[in-house]
């Protein structure tokens, strides 16, 4: 018997952190909008960090990190649940407690220098592997890494990094055996702010604040290489591969976020006389939409379960990220549309979810790069039709 119930912990975890989304985060959502429409950063200094305590405080520190780190380690799937939940509210908010997982790779000095204070928050770190020509085609980065000595010195420019202009460290990935490449000469160094990169705001259409990192004989000693010599396109993919379902699982509470709107709106906004949740043309933008997020939602919730069962799931997640993706994408045009001019306006969220939900098919691999990913699996042979189950 195929069984799609939450278990009695993962509704417990769903509720309660829906609770705290509701009663501590979103009541910031108005403060939000008002400092985005003046330029100012969504949030005053501080006030993550001290969501982050409350949350510490109630016991939801370090959704995924280990239990001997200090974290509560919730797995995939109810990882994937607290993602939808977040999602649910535009305010920059995000969990205390964690670290990129490719961390966990390093030495144990790294883990004291960088990985802890990571998790501890008195550190912040970002992940740096696209370049201006190397984008969806990661293997053809030209940063380069030269042995001096005891060190190595980096020299190139890195583009699109989240949290770059924040980050006191980087794990930067480049070229140090220019004949392998991709295939066993690209390494990941720990490179501290304080070596000499620097970082420039990208403006983008969104609140996304990426950031550009140039690299001009930065000089790295050996002992801060993360993982092994040559092996850091490994590293990086696993980076990518192992997180990729936490995409679309965050894009799916912010469509149900959106719909709830659209069909409210739709319930109290009068046209010709009747309210408009009466004509057929509403109606069916919100079945079409609801249709598409319980999609999206089963989609990813599988991949997060392939995850979680220690299965090759980039397939599945690959699907998991087109599907919500696009899903996002058409559900925030749908409820744009069913406000009419206001939803257009800046004071409501919707057209801030219409620019943020943009991005989300294009960082993380394209929706192009999806599809190339999914079918060149079935061409090959990776991954065959019909194997339910399997």
């Amino acid at each position: 018997m195929i069984d799609f119930s939450l278990s009695d912990e993962e509704r417990a975890v769903r509720d309660t952190i829906r609770q705290f989304i509701r009663q501590e985060v979103m009541p910031l959502e108005p403060q939000v909008l008002r400092n985005e429409r003046q330029g100012l950063p969504s949030l005053e200094p501080g006030q993550l960090k001290e969501l982050q305590l409350k949350a510490k405080k109630a016991g939801w520190w370090g959704i995924n990190t280990p239990e001997e780190y200090g974290g509560i380690a919730l797995g995939p799937i109810m990882s994937a649940i607290v993602a939808m939940e977040t999602g649910r509210t535009y305010v920059p908010f995000r969990f205390g407690g964690s670290a990129d997982n490719i961390l966990y790779a390093g030495t144990d000095e790294q883990k004291q220098q960088y990985l802890i204070p990571t998790i501890n928050g008195e550190r912040h770190s970002c992940f740096a592997i696209t370049e201006p020509g190397a984008g969806s085609d990661a293997r053809n980065i030209k940063a380069r890494a030269v042995k001096d000595g005891g060190d190595w010195i980096i020299n190139g420019e890195k583009i699109f990094i989240t949290g770059g202009n924040e980050a006191d460290f980087v794990m930067v990935f480049a070229v140090t055996d220019p004949d392998k490449g991709a295939d066993g000469g690209v390494t990941c160094f720990l490179a501290d702010r304080d070596m000499g990169w620097k970082s420039d705001p990208i403006p983008t259409m969104g609140e996304w604040g990426p950031a550009s990192l140039v690299f001009e004989n930065v000089r790295v000693p050996e002992r801060n290489i993360l993982g092994e010599l040559g092996q850091g396109f490994a590293l990086a993919m696993q980076w990518i591969g192992n997180g990729r379902f936490m995409i679309p699982a965050g894009a799916i509470g912010s469509a149900e976020r959106l719909l709830e709107m659209a069909i409210e709106h739709a319930k109290n906004r009068v046209s010709m006389g009747h309210p408009i949740a009466e004509y057929q043309a509403i109606q069916w933008q919100i079945a079409d939409s609801h249709v598409e997020i319980e999609a999206a939602k089963w989609l990813t919730l599988h991949a997060a379960w392939q995850v979680q069962q220690g299965r090759d799931a980039r397939h599945a997640s690959s699907i998991a990220k087109l599907s919500g993706a696009v899903m996002a994408n058409q559900v925030v045009d749908r409820v744009l549309q069913i406000h009419g001019g206001m939803g257009y306006t800046k004071e409501l969220p919707v057209e801030r979810w219409y620019r943020e939900l943009r991005l989300l098919r294009i960082f993380e691999g394209t929706d192009e790069i999806q599809r190339r990913t999914i079918a060149r699996n079935l061409i090959k042979g990776h991954v065959k039709l019909g194997q339910l189950g399997d």
